[in-house]
């Protein structure tokens, strides 16, 4: 990809580094291979991220940040214009010399700018070009890759040093703490075989495979596994959640939809033995901790949104209409619904035995 500016960049003048974080908890977890790359090529610069609060548990125990800000617009137009101004002047005081700006949005280039930031890298989308000083055209073919792949080509078009393409997470010993006791008090024990279930996923009805057949197949890895059944959810899935845990008679299953941070969620599923889920925030997360996992995938793109690990297989059918990334189905759902939970019993059996687990 070409890339337009007046100076390059050399390493000794970069002492401080504003990236603007993307806004998904999905999108963030593949974004973190290219904050590796950027503390790589300037190890000794202060990197500051600027994200949206629910994304800040992926990013403030990651050692390639040194500091996280929160940014929250709030609901209306008074709220958001007072924290883009606070923004703007705390970006001012702190005189950063780089912004690197993998959200895509006009704004974050507009923050940079008025926040006069020195340079200021990101692709030259949504209108923003003239506010960037080191603007990255788009070639086509980066619209069809990886997400991963594409965050990293941002830092690869500007002649960094990029090693690692696979994210990596930490939790604190905190959320640890506080997720082994939640098990605990659970009557969970430490030698438990811990099958975790995330049945929910955001932007929509239409990425989600049947409350009933997640129920389905937590009832037979409790049978045939010896599992304990863990559901994962969060606050906006917690009738979800509920409702599975409802139609599963004999497993026992510990609902956690909406009882934990995301860091507590994070220390759980890394506790995890096995994981099922749909495309999904927190299939990225048990996927940057390798826990083995199937993948539902039905209106979203494997290629691009699928999990990065070698642990993980998707389950998908090719139907004319997938991948259409619309919230809802307009039609018959086909894509999800000529899942069986036979086929993904079959595909996670086939992992079991493949790993050796």
């Amino acid at each position: 990809m070409r890339v337009k500016s007046r100076h390059k960049i050399s390493n000794q003048e970069v002492r401080k580094i504003l990236v603007r974080s993307a806004n998904w908890i999905g999108d963030t977890v593949m974004m973190i291979p290219s904050l590796i790359a950027l503390k790589k090529t300037f190890p000794h610069a202060q990197i500051t991220v600027l994200a949206s609060p629910w994304v800040i548990p992926l990013l403030e125990n990651h050692p390639s940040v040194d500091k996280t800000m929160i940014f929250a617009k709030g609901d209306s137009a008074f709220t958001s214009l007072k924290e883009l101004a606070r923004i703007i002047s705390w970006m001012r005081a702190e005189r950063f010399d780089l912004a690197v700006l993998f959200q895509n949005a006009f704004e974050a280039a507009f923050l940079a700018y008025t926040g006069k930031v020195r340079y200021r890298v990101g692709y030259s989308t949504d209108g923003r070009g003239f506010l960037l000083t080191h603007k990255v055209k788009r070639d086509p073919h980066i619209l069809l890759v990886h997400q991963v792949e594409y965050f990293l080509s941002l830092v690869e078009a500007m002649d960094w040093h990029v090693e690692e393409r696979e994210p990596i997470l930490y939790v604190n010993e905190e959320d640890r703490r506080s997720g082994s006791l939640m098990l605990s008090s659970m009557g969970m024990e430490d030698t438990s075989f811990i099958f975790g279930m995330n049945p929910g996923a955001e932007y929509g009805s239409a990425k989600r495979w049947p409350e009933e057949r997640f129920a389905v197949i937590g009832e037979w890895a409790a049978k045939r596994w010896n599992a304990r059944v863990v559901i994962f959810g969060s606050s906006s899935e917690t009738e979800i959640a509920r409702k599975i845990s409802g139609l599963m008679h004999t497993a026992n299953p510990i609902n956690l939809g909406g009882q934990t941070t995301l860091g507590q969620a994070m220390a759980l599923i890394r506790r995890c033995n096995f994981f099922l889920t749909n495309d999904s925030g927190l299939m990225h997360i048990a996927a940057a901790f390798h826990i083995p996992m199937v993948a539902i995938f039905g209106p979203t793109d494997h290629v691009i949104t699928g999990p990065v690990s070698g642990n993980a297989r998707i389950v998908r059918h090719d139907v004319d209409c997938s991948p259409c990334l619309k919230e809802v189905c307009p039609s018959d759902h086909r894509c999800m619904l000529s899942i069986e939970p036979e086929e993904v019993w079959e595909k996670m059996e086939g992992l079991k035995k493949e790993l050796k687990i």
